[in-house]
C-alpha cells in the first residue's frame, strides 16, 4: 500500500462531489461552497472547485459523467496535491465502472472523506493500492466547526501521518462484544459504511476482509435493517475472513416496534472468537477521529484502543 504525501500549507486541494450535493437552489449551493472554500483557506490550504460540486442532477450532485470526470481529472491534474469529498449521500456506486484505476494508480494523492464515500475508499484501497482518509468533510462538518478532539485529528490526517494509537473520545468507552475474545490482532483498516460496504458484496469492487480489521458504522438505519446487512456480510463469511472488528457509531436507528436490541443483534451476528471494539467514536457523529484506510493497525482487545503501525 502506497501512502500519499500529506499536504501542507499552500497545497492545492480538489473540491469534488462524486455523490451527493449540496442541498438548495443554485444560490444556496454557491454559498455553501464559497464557505467551504473559506474554510479550507483558514486551514492554509488551497482549494480548487470541480463542476460537480456547483452542479445538480436530482438527488446526485452531477451526472454520472461528470462526477466520474472530475475524480479522473482531480487524480491526473499535477497540481493538485490532494483531493477532499464536499460530501456523501448518495451515488458513488454508479460511477466505480467509470473510473480509471489503473490511471489513478498513477496518480496518489491524499483522498478523503467518509459516508458513501466507503465505496471510493473500497476501490482505491484494493484496486490502486492506495492509503485514504475515513474523514469529516467540508459541507457537512468541517463549515460548521469542529470540536478540538475531531479537528486534531484532522490536521494529523492533514498535514502529518495519521500513526501511534488513535485513542477513542472520552465520551465514548471502547468496550468489547465478549470479554472471552479478548486478544491483539493486526491487520490493514477496511470498511467504512455498512450499507456501503454490504452493497459492494458481488460487484467488481467487492470488499476484501482477509487478514484486515473491518470497521463499519451507519447512520439512520433500523435496527432490521442492521440486522440483514451485518448477516449479508457473516454469510459471505466477511467475518469469518477478518482478524478484528471496530464498530463506530450507529447513528439515529429510527424507533422500531422490536423487541430486539442493538447489543442483541450484535451478540447474535458477530464473532465471538476474534476481537469485536464496540462504542468507538468514529462514524457520522461528533467528535469523531480520522482513520486511515488501507493502513496496517493493531486492535488490542486487553487495553480496547486502535493503534495505526
Amino acid at each position: 500500500m502506497r501512502i500519499p504525501k500529506p499536504l501542507f500549507k499552500g497545497a492545492r486541494v480538489a473540491l469534488i462531489a462524486p455523490a451527493s450535493g449540496v442541498k438548495g437552489t443554485k444560490e444556496d449551493r454557491e454559498n455553501t461552497v464559497a464557505r467551504c472554500v473559506e474554510t479550507l483557506k483558514s486551514l492554509g490550504l488551497e482549494p480548487v472547485v470541480y463542476p460537480s460540486c456547483l452542479d445538480n442532477y436530482g438527488y446526485l450532485a452531477a451526472s454520472d459523467e461528470v462526477r466520474a470526470r472530475d475524480v479522473m481529472d482531480a487524480f491526473r491534474d499535477a497540481g493538485i496535491d490532494g483531493i477532499w469529498c464536499l460530501r456523501g449521500g448518495y451515488g458513488v456506486q454508479r460511477i466505480l465502472d467509470r473510473l480509471d484505476f489503473n490511471e489513478i494508480r498513477k496518480h496518489p494523492k491524499w483522498f478523503a472523506g467518509y459516508s458513501d464515500i466507503t465505496a471510493l475508499h473500497i476501490a482505491l484501497n484494493q484496486i490502486a493500492d492506495m492509503v485514504t482518509y475515513h474523514s469529516v468533510m467540508p459541507s457537512t462538518e468541517v463549515i460548521h466547526g469542529l470540536d478540538d478532539y475531531t479537528m486534531k485529528y484532522l490536521k494529523m490526517a492533514l498535514f502529518g501521518d495519521v500513526k501511534g494509537e488513535l485513542p477513542s473520545d472520552d465520551s465514548m468507552v471502547p468496550y468489547l462484544l465478549d470479554k472471552k475474545a479478548c486478544q491483539t490482532v493486526e491487520g490493514e483498516i477496511c470498511g467504512g459504511n455498512l450499507s456501503l460496504v454490504s452493497s459492494s458484496l458481488g460487484t467488481p469492487y467487492e470488499i476484501d476482509t482477509r487478514g484486515k480489521i473491518l470497521f463499519l458504522e451507519d447512520i439512520y438505519e433500523g435496527i432490521y435493517r442492521l440486522d440483514g446487512m451485518l448477516n449479508h456480510l457473516r454469510l459471505a463469511e466477511k467475518f469469518r475472513d477478518c482478524k478484528g472488528i471496530i464498530l463506530g457509531y450507529w447513528s439515529e436507528v429510527p424507533e422500531e416496534n422490536t423487541s430486539m436490541t442493538m447489543e442483541q443483534m450484535l451478540w447474535d451476528l458477530l464473532p465471538h472468537d476474534k476481537p469485536v471494539l464496540m462504542n468507538y467514536s468514529c462514524g457520522h457523529e461528533r467528535p469523531t477521529t480520522v482513520l486511515p484506510m488501507g493502513k496496517k493497525a493493531r486492535l488490542d482487545g486487553y487495553s480496547k484502543t486502535v493503534t495505526v503501525l
